[in-house]
């Protein structure tokens, strides 16, 4: 007589598991969490710092500049890195005089301490690659060595750091304007994390 009330805990449990187990499959699937190591992203992320990424922004939207994104290195995509969005496909990307100029024109980037100290000449970003810096320039290992991010190694979106709890808060992307005209623009036709392609171990971003 007392199977009944057995069978019916056990089941409960069962349901519970299972429907536990359904959204912690589901988080995964959406969100990641990653650790930051390396410098690349000063001021703005830390080595240290916990992050946690959006993995569906991407599906349902377009990559836009000054999104800071957990990439797979083009390189080798084993690894994961952390860098920011700075130029879109079909645009032409230049860096010379302590700046970065888009189709010509300054980008103003608030995010930055200390300008670029190096040349990238004018390139044409490839229908869907974009090109992506660090926020600490002259100590990144991003597109001003290696050219171009395919789409499909766009992991997510950073959403929020979460440690240590000086951090914690929601990731700016700020809308990034352009400052002023350079020259005319000459744009033809018209995819975490590591700071440099020497630091440590797999799947965590950062310089």
């Amino acid at each position: 007589m007392t199977s009944f009330p057995f069978k019916a805990a056990i089941r409960e449990v069962l349901e519970t598991a299972l429907l536990t187990l359904a959204i912690f499959l589901g988080v995964r699937l959406t969100l990641q969490n990653y650790r930051v190591e390396g410098f690349s992203m000063e001021p703005n992320l830390h080595t240290g710092q916990y992050i946690l990424v959006d993995k569906v922004a991407y599906r349902i939207g377009d990559p836009e500049r000054g999104d800071v994104v957990v990439i797979r290195f083009p390189l080798d995509p084993r690894r994961d890195f952390v860098k920011r969005i700075i130029a879109l496909p079909g645009e032409m990307i230049e860096v010379r005089d302590r700046r970065v100029l888009v189709d010509g024109n300054v980008l103003d980037e608030p995010y930055i301490r200390v300008p670029a100290n190096y040349r990238y000449e004018r390139k044409l970003v490839p229908e869907n690659h974009f090109y992506v810096l660090g926020d600490n320039r002259d100590n990144s290992h991003d597109s001003h060595i290696w050219d171009w991010l395919p789409r499909e190694y766009i992991i997510g979106k950073a959403r929020l750091t979460y440690w240590p709890w000086q951090y914690a808060g929601v990731i700016d992307h700020p809308a990034v304007g352009l400052a002023k005209s350079e020259a005319p623009a000459r744009v033809a036709g018209v995819r975490v994390a590591f700071a440099d392609a020497s630091a440590g171990a797999p799947a965590r971003p950062g310089e």
